[in-house]
């Protein structure tokens, strides 16, 4: 077997990596890092960041979503509590919107894009 080339492999540590900013008005301080750069933001695997206090958009999955919660906890809208260590699955068309008082850094995979819910 051949070795990777290194314009086939990406690799960054979340602890000291560069997130941006997730363009949302109604959650500011949002950020994620994302490695397949020919995926729209929010597409695919991605780490997204919540700072304390804040609020997701209410929206619609566009396809499943699956996340696992790294650090922190997670509110979601019905009041179901996600702490680190759950892995969490939603499917195609869930509505929701989550908060967080403590900040949380999630693992996310989603298969289709999110509409405003």
């Amino acid at each position: 077997m051949d070795p990777i080339a290194p314009e086939d492999r990406r690799v960054v540590n979340i602890g000291n990596a560069e997130f941006r900013p997730w363009e949302s008005a109604d959650a500011p301080g949002t950020s994620y890092l994302q490695l397949d750069t020919d995926r729209p933001p929010g597409l695919g695997f991605y780490i997204y960041r919540m700072p304390p206090g804040t609020r997701s958009d209410p929206h619609e999955h566009g396809g499943t979503e699956e996340f696992l919660m790294l650090e922190g906890e997670l509110i979601d809208h019905d009041g179901t509590v996600y702490r680190a260590g759950d892995l969490v699955w939603l499917a195609p068309g869930t509505k929701h919107s989550s908060h967080t008082e403590t900040g949380c850094l999630i693992a996310v995979f989603a298969e289709g894009e999110e509409r405003p819910a």
